[in-house]
């Protein structure tokens, strides 16, 4: 199974993971996109930073038991005992929310309208693999396989 990994200590913060997401997610989606109106862009992974500690890249782990899938009432989560992702199907989602409260990582959240949620896909429709990867200049994100 393929994870996106991260080296903390090389993270310096430069946020071209999160462009690289919001771009390869933009066309045909229902996420807002950075413009002139003010809107925030939404990314499937976020970089906190503290003071003295440094950048902390935060994505989804695709958990071996991800408590998103296990707190899903509408089977709109479900983890590929192939690949090892957790898969999102927008279709089958209640907005119930439930995911959200439970991801351990803070990962998981809802779009702008509350109704559909925004989660990793690894950008699975991508042959190149993860955008996310592709456009760390520092190499902090890979995938490897565990």
């Amino acid at each position: 199974m393929k994870r996106i990994m991260i080296d903390r200590e090389k993270c310096d913060g430069c946020l071209n993971c999160t462009i690289a997401c919001i771009s390869a997610h933009q066309e045909g989606s229902n996420f807002y996109t950075a413009d002139l109106t003010g809107k925030t862009a939404d990314s499937r992974n976020k970089i906190y930073f503290k003071e003295k500690e440094g950048y902390f890249p935060i994505f989804c782990r695709h958990c071996d038991e991800p408590e998103c899938v296990m707190s899903c009432m509408s089977g709109a989560l479900s983890k590929d005992s192939i690949s090892g992702l957790v898969n999102y199907d927008a279709d089958k989602c209640g907005s119930c929310l439930m995911c959200v409260m439970n991801c351990p990582y803070g990962v998981m959240k809802p779009d702008q309208t509350n109704t559909k949620m925004i989660k990793c896909d690894f950008c699975q429709d991508l042959t190149e693999g993860p955008s996310c990867v592709k456009a760390c200049p520092k190499e902090a994100i890979t995938v490897q396989e565990v």
